[in-house]
């Protein structure tokens, strides 16, 4: 049984990513985003701290390609110790 997608590609794709305020997190993200999405503009992320300051969210919208980027993406993200939470 093959299992279709919901998604239409090529598309835009916000992925929200957050962990705690800390050197690199930004650079971290974006390495692993630029790695699976080389188009990504780094100029484009968006980035929130909590109200205490103690967390950063950081929103990139990718040009998806493929539920297998995708995947790919969210498991190395998932995989990264700096990562809290991922949407």
């Amino acid at each position: 049984m093959t299992e279709e997608s919901l998604i239409e590609y090529p598309c835009d794709f916000p992925i929200k990513i957050m962990g705690k305020s800390q050197q690199g997190f930004t650079q971290s993200i974006l390495a692993i985003v630029k790695t699976h999405a080389p188009d990504f503009d780094d100029t484009t992320i968006e980035v929130r701290a909590s109200k205490s300051g103690t967390y950063l969210s950081l929103t990139c919208t990718i040009q998806a390609t493929s539920r297998t980027q995708l995947d790919s993406i969210y498991q190395a993200l998932h995989a990264h110790p700096m990562v809290t939470m991922l949407l």
